[in-house]
């Protein structure tokens, strides 16, 4: 019997990959006053909703979603955790 999983997925780029959108926050927030900022990276937070065979499917089946569409590979690495989903999330 499938399980209602939700995974929490953060994509960020790759540490040598040039971030402009960080640069750019990394100014704002210096014109804003915020001088102590050295650095900024902007990723992605992504949360997926499923139903899956167990917590090792949903993190096969997370960890392919990442591979082939929510994260590039050339420049991004990404991260999840899985959880049971609350059951807020399960009745929508």
């Amino acid at each position: 019997m499938a399980s209602t999983y939700l995974a929490r997925i953060d994509v960020m780029l790759k540490p040598l990959v040039n971030d402009p959108q960080g640069l750019a926050v990394r100014d704002s927030l210096g014109e804003l006053g915020f001088g102590g900022v050295r650095g900024v990276r902007v990723g992605k937070h992504i949360e997926v909703t499923l139903e899956a065979d167990g917590e090792a499917a949903a993190q096969g089946d997370i960890d392919s979603m990442c591979r082939k569409l929510l994260a590039n590979g050339v420049i991004e690495m990404f991260s999840f955790t899985i959880e049971a989903a609350p059951e807020a999330v399960r009745a929508s």
